[in-house]
């Protein structure tokens, strides 16, 4: 097994990382894990990592858990309408990038090419912290990582010598009724089990924009959520998580196409997503099987869609239903001193239902239809995989290697049976040379692919601005990706560097059926056949002159181009960043940031055909906000002011423009 997975590293080429710290972070020196699959200061690890943990989420109070993103340097956030939020990481977003909630996948079969809203399906006031990974993660996770990977790490409940009892509310409102909602937690302790839950109930009104814009309706939607998380200590080697969560929103309209493409109705209902599982960690007394997790999941995501036409009497109503089940197992050796180890399996497999229903809103007949994808689709996801992490002085050196495979199936009455079986073996590596304690040059190389899911394949229908026919035959998309920086810590200053070029073939992309028309849209499905590249710069440097302040600078730029079209690659992010300078006591703190992004007027043909995005580009923008928040013995309270010159802008790709002036306020009761 040593031999083995030595000569695997001689081959290959290097990876490599950079690191970044949350910016209201105290130290370069927190732990991550989602790089590498094993717990390493944050500082050490040879992967692009960024992260924002709960103290972060406790501050800043974000609304939701897209737009706690925000302000992550080299994250920018799309938003098609309130409630969706979909981060893009080096110029690629929705099925192109992977999604983890506590490390098991929430990408499924039927995640879509471009923005998505599936990750507001994560309730925020349940985070513990999120990790970015950028530029990696097909080696460590699979498929969707060609630009990264965000890993959602939620709270998990703690043993202690005694027992206690813990209980949490909160209640937050924001001006213009935008936002109302109330949380209430509790938990229980001892040596050898304990439990945590909590319900949250959330009621967002119409976004009011800037001075321009005004109120934006209808933009707002309710939403609910319940989770529960419990630990025993088995043995003194072996401990057991069992978890759930649950969360539904109701009523989401769909703003751009109400105002732009003449619906009445357009709206998600119900937009809804289950995760329950049960993980299993112990540690071992030899090397080879130091610690070992195993986890199985199911997980269910339902997504319902409703839209009628001005002047129609047909409600359409679409629902679909994807029950995953998951299977992995993670074990971490220590095989040398300066050598470690985690080599595991994965197994997931996808269940897709998909059902549609017109509906006459004057007799209240319904007629059943098609749904947006053929109904009784499999996806099955099966890979192997082996990450090596060497410390050798001033080196680090990290590679690693998987294999994937799958199982397509779908049914159609257009396509017939279609069974195929795409495979994908990637490789990446890392070398990072220490120049001095905390200076650090590095150099990387990484492999990805995303494999064609049931999105790809099956999507009959309207989907934004397009009609889409299924087509029979795709192969995974691949990426290459290559990144040189430079990273370091003093005692007052830190910060990084980092630029990258990444080269993508088979791009699976839509392409026009001249002439065809149905429903007064042009119809497109999807082939392999674009290459394109992806380079970019970011930059974040963090000045901390005494204990209680610190300030943050941040930018990043990216730059696509689609080499078979010879246009700009779609949705490619403008320039951005974010200044933000924190002034802090104990009991008390305040901050201010200044969020800014240049006009993108790159378009591709796509973007020119998007009514989200204006006639010749998006202008840019830039937005000042305060938070502040004081800390008694048993109450927190926090306050916002949002936006404060009311500038009104519009994030890149939205659907919505942001929000304009305006205030909010929280209040914690501790128990």
């Amino acid at each position: 097994m040593k031999l083995f997975f030595g000569s695997m590293l001689a081959c290959l080429l290097s990876v490599c990382c950079f690191s970044q710290e949350d910016t209201v972070a105290k130290t370069m020196d927190k732990v991550v894990m989602t790089a590498q699959r094993s717990k390493q200061k944050e500082l050490l690890v040879p992967y692009a990592v960024k992260s924002i943990d709960q103290k972060y989420f406790s501050q800043m109070q974000p609304r939701t858990t897209p737009e706690a993103l925000a302000g992550m340097n080299g994250v920018f956030v799309q938003k098609t309408n309130h409630g969706g939020g979909s981060p893009f990481v080096r110029g690629l977003t929705g099925n192109q990038l992977l999604f983890l909630v506590d490390g098991i996948r929430l990408n499924n079969a039927t995640f879509r090419y471009g923005p998505n809203q599936y990750l507001n399906t994560i309730d925020a006031y349940t985070i513990n912290k999120i990790e970015v990974a950028k530029g990696t993660g097909s080696v460590q996770y699979g498929t969707d990582a060609l630009g990264g990977v965000i890993n959602v790490i939620t709270n998990e409940p703690l043993l202690t010598n005694k027992k206690i009892f813990t209980g949490r509310g909160i209640v937050k409102y924001m001006t213009g009724n935008m936002e109302k909602t109330i949380r209430g937690d509790a938990g229980y302790s001892t040596k050898k089990f304990a439990i945590i839950g909590g319900i949250t109930a959330r009621d967002f009104g119409d976004v009011v924009g800037g001075d321009t814009t005004g109120r934006q309706s209808p933009s707002g939607y309710k939403e609910w959520s319940f989770d529960v998380k419990a630990k025993w200590l088995l043995t003194t080697r072996t401990e057991l998580i069992v978890a759930n969560q649950f969360l539904q929103q109701s009523n989401v309209p769909v703003y751009h196409k109400l105002q732009l493409e003449n619906f009445a109705v357009n709206e998600m209902h119900r937009q809804q997503r289950r995760l329950s599982y049960a993980r299993l960690r112990f540690t071992g007394d030899k090397n080879l099987l130091k610690e070992t997790e195993i986890t199985a999941s199911w997980q269910q995501t339902v997504e319902g869609r409703n839209s009628r036409k001005h002047g129609s009497n047909f409600l359409r109503k679409e629902t679909d239903q994807v029950s995953s089940f998951g299977f992995t197992i993670d074990n971490l050796s220590q095989i040398k001193n300066y050598w470690t180890a985690n080599s595991g399996i994965e197994f997931y497999n996808d269940d897709v239902k998909s059902i549609g229903e017109d509906i006459n809103i004057q007799n209240g007949m319904k007629q059943n239809k098609r749904g947006l994808y053929p109904n009784n689709s499999g996806y099955g996801n099966y890979s192997i995989y082996s990450l090596h992490h060497f410390s050798l002085k001033k080196w680090i050196v990290d590679a690693g290697l998987r294999y994937n495979f799958f199982s397509i199936k779908i049914f159609d009455t257009t396509l017939g049976k279609v069974n195929i079986h795409p495979s994908a073996f990637v490789a990446n590596a890392a070398i990072m040379y220490k120049v001095f304690t905390d200076h650090h040059f590095y150099v990387s190389y990484s492999s990805g692919f995303r494999a064609p899911n049931v999105d790809d394949m099956g999507t009959l229908g309207i989907v934004d601005f397009r009609y889409e026919v299924p087509t029979g035959s795709l192969k995974p998309e691949r990426s290459q990706n290559i990144e040189a920086g430079y990273k370091f810590k003093t005692k007052k200053w830190k910060g990084s560097v980092a630029a990258y070029y990444m080269h993508i073939d088979d791009l699976i992309a839509r392409v026009k059926m001249d002439g065809e028309i149905i429903n007064g849209y042009q119809v497109y499905k999807k082939e392999n056949v674009e290459q394109a590249f992806i380079r970019g710069v970011e930059a974040e440097l963090n000045w901390k002159p005494v204990n209680n302040f610190n300030f943050t600078a941040g930018v990043a730029s990216t730059y696509g181009q689609n080499t078979t079209k010879n246009e700009p690659l779609r949705r490619i992010p403008p320039l951005n960043g974010r200044l933000l300078g924190r002034l802090h006591n104990i009991n008390w703190s305040i901050a201010t940031e200044f969020l800014f992004a240049a006009n993108q007027s790159r378009l591709a043909q796509g973007d020119k055909d998007d009514n989200r995005i204006p006639k010749g580009g998006t202008p840019g923008w830039k937005v000042v906000n305060v938070y502040s928040g004081y800390q008694f013995s048993k109450c927190q309270i926090n306050l916002g002011l949002q936006n404060i010159f009311d500038d009104d802008y519009r994030t890149h790709g939205s659907g919505i423009n942001g929000v304009g002036r305006s205030a909010w306020f929280s209040v914690t009761i501790i128990l």
